[in-house]
């Protein structure tokens, strides 16, 4: 793969551009807490075209460059809780097979929620933020569709030699 640096650094550049551009949005559908993901897009796109090494670089640095310059530390924690769950269970579900990229997203939305929502009660010490789960649970699956169907175009658009 002989330009695998410069397109996990663009990919990430990207990443860094969808996660800005969501933080001048407060929330999804007036939820609060609740974001579209956008950026998690480019983390898909490289597990699906590079794998889980390339992946992983992607979405460490986006979160941690996210926190730093839109966020605060608490932000990186909760991002960080979410995208190492979600980065795994896309990663599984990858590799079952099972799942077409939108299923891979849908679970990768799904489980961030969890992530950032067993961080939460962690921090917060209050296993009352259970409530919140069938909220979360219903965004991850809204938002993980969405992300899903943009990777999916932005895959359709690669050239074919893209990574070769």
């Amino acid at each position: 793969m002989k330009y695998k640096t410069a397109y996990l650094g663009m990919f990430t550049a990207l990443a860094m551009i969808l996660s800005y551009v969501e933080s001048l949005f407060p929330s999804f559908y007036g939820i609060p807490g609740v974001k579209l993901g956008l950026a998690n897009s480019m983390s898909l796109v490289i597990l699906i075209l590079i794998g889980v090494p390339g992946a992983f670089c992607v979405s460490l640095l986006r979160v941690i460059l996210s926190g730093f310059l839109f966020g605060s530390l608490f932000s990186i924690a909760y991002s960080m809780a979410g995208a190492l769950l979600s980065l795994t269970v896309m990663a599984i579900a990858k590799k079952s097979g099972l799942f077409s990229v939108v299923g891979i997203s849908i679970l990768g939305g799904i489980s961030h929620n969890i992530g950032q929502l067993l961080i939460a009660i962690l921090l917060v010490e209050n296993l009352k933020l259970f409530y919140y789960f069938p909220i979360l649970l219903l965004s991850g699956l809204v938002t993980g569709l969405i992300v899903g169907i943009i990777s999916v175009e932005i895959l359709k658009r690669l050239p074919g030699n893209l990574l070769k």
